[in-house]
């Protein structure tokens, strides 16, 4: 075939050739492109520049894409002026190299074929480079040995091979970042406005942050007894039930505001948190649920709750003492397997070190960890939802609102977290200063404390407060929210101008 002849004169670099390729291939599938553009419609969609083995073939994809997003005809005659310049195009007769790759029209009817073999052998010459990585450091004793974070690595670079098809740089060019960023608007708008990430079920929340973003950590902090997990299951299920109902309406997975969530819970077994998470949705007292008290009409509710569940894309790890390496090792196995498009840790001082800090140092582990869960979030590109133990030093303040400084152990869970929000219930702590009942006969005084506080604990009976304390897409506050504490579930508060019928 005349186009093969000159690319059999292209020479990769030295000690290249032992490389997975094939340049006819590549020349065959830019002839064909160059003939008939609309076969760029399916291929873009998999194949990139960097796939190719020949870099004089990438760069003329990347020109023949860059034309087709101008909505230009991408033929030699328009690319000619691009390649005047190129050192590499002189040494093979200068651009009469791109009229020669179109001497074959035949090469029309199996450019899939020869799009998905590069992207095929583009996938093997990154597993080789990972090989070779993987055997250089092994056999490397000059430098201390630590085995466990050469394999960390490994599962890392194989993890970015399997989802990003052999690319050998995640560097973005201000176009494709900004081509993101419209999408992102764009999904915000077909939402209806405010949600641009995944939604969190609670639509103050939603409306504060825009839900949760990919590659954000977000960390869910709180003091035992104020409701984090209950908040995060909610989250969760939101999650996941949104995805599920998008998928039932045709709607895309990439254009969803839900996602497939992942939820390792380090504290609780899966039995106790499907048992909570049945609870939430049937509105049944979760130890009613425990001791079967139950009426047949709660029964009938359970039924449907169970049944929502059945096909509900939330899986549980419940592994306990789990290190950051091990979750993330489990993480990518269920973004392969499952596409999770949301992780939720319960929690997060639950987890392990991997290395020297975890015997030497509980704050650097804590530091370790909350990195560990960051790189995850970027690794992964989902939003990383880590629920946090706060210091005692809340209990000392005659304000209990939990400040940024109670994160407990470490500054860096701060650094690292895109978002921080406390949870905090007033309720909680009234009910400690309980003052005794008193009764007619008793002291007039005593009588009045007790109804002072009768009258506080109805103030602030179900109210929960959700501070966000730092967001790095957007302004801090405090949302008001409503909790049951019965049904472990999260709402909305209702206020005059959602209910207007309510005004007096």
């Amino acid at each position: 075939m005349a186009l093969l002849q000159p690319v059999n004169d292209i020479a990769p670099s030295t000690g290249a050739q032992s490389l997975p390729h094939n340049v006819e291939a590549e020349a065959a599938l830019l002839g064909a492109l160059l003939i008939d553009n609309r076969l760029a419609e399916d291929i873009q969609l998999k194949l990139r520049p960097e796939h190719f083995f020949e870099p004089l073939h990438g760069r003329i994809y990347e020109q023949i894409l860059r034309l087709l997003d101008k909505n230009m005809i991408a033929n030699p005659v328009t690319l000619r002026p691009l390649f005047e310049a190129d050192e590499e195009m002189k040494e093979l007769g200068g651009p009469s190299y791109l009229a020669q790759l179109t001497g074959s029209s035949a090469a029309i009817i199996g450019a899939r074929d020869f799009a998905e073999q590069i992207y095929d052998l583009a996938l093997l010459r990154a597993l080789v480079g990972v090989g070779r990585e993987m055997v250089e450091r092994a056999l490397d004793t000059s430098e201390e040995v630590e085995p466990k974070a050469q394999i960390e690595e490994a599962e890392t670079a194989l993890y970015r091979v399997a989802e990003e098809g052999g690319g050998e740089s995640s560097v973005k060019s201000f176009a494709q970042a900004a081509t993101l960023a419209v999408k992102m608007a764009e999904k915000a708008l077909n939402a209806g406005g405010g949600l641009s990430g995944i939604t969190t079920g609670l639509e103050s929340l939603n409306a504060k942050t825009g839900g949760l973003h990919h590659s954000d950590l977000i960390i869910l902090a709180g003091r035992p007894g104020m409701g984090k997990s209950s908040l995060a299951t909610n989250i969760g299920f939101a999650s996941a039930a949104r995805y599920m109902q998008d998928m039932e309406d045709g709607i895309a997975p990439e254009r969803s505001a839900g996602a497939p969530v992942a939820f390792f819970s380090l504290e609780m077994s899966a039995d106790q948190l499907a048992t909570r998470m049945l609870a939430e949705q049937s509105r049944i007292s979760s130890e009613v649920l425990r001791m079967g008290k139950i009426s047949q009409e709660e029964f009938r509710n359970l039924a449907r709750a169970s049944a929502t569940f059945q096909s509900l894309p939330f899986y549980i790890d419940d592994t306990p003492g789990l290190t950051i390496a091990a979750l993330r090792t489990r993480a990518r196995r269920l973004k392969r397997q499952r596409g999770i498009g949301l992780l939720i840790v319960d929690y997060l001082q639950l987890l392990q070190g991997g290395g020297r800090s975890s015997n030497d140092n509980r704050v650097q582990e804590i530091s370790e960890i909350s990195r560990g869960l960051k790189t995850l979030a970027k690794e992964l590109n989902v939003p990383v939802v880590a629920l946090s133990q706060l210091s005692r030093a809340v209990e000392q303040r005659e304000n209990k609102r939990p400040q940024l400084a109670d994160l407990r152990e470490s500054g860096s869970i701060e650094q690292d977290a895109d978002i921080v929000m406390f949870i905090y219930r007033e309720e909680y702590y009234l009910a400690f200063q309980k003052p005794t009942e008193a009764t007619e006969g008793d002291d007039a005084k005593d009588v009045l404390a007790f109804q002072k506080w009768q009258e506080e604990m109805a103030k602030k009976y179900g109210l929960a407060e959700l501070i966000i304390a730092k967001q790095r897409h957007g302004s801090t506050g405090t949302i008001d929210l409503h909790f049951e504490s019965r049904f472990t579930r999260f709402s909305d508060r209702a206020t005059d101008n959602r209910l207007p019928e309510m005004r007096g």
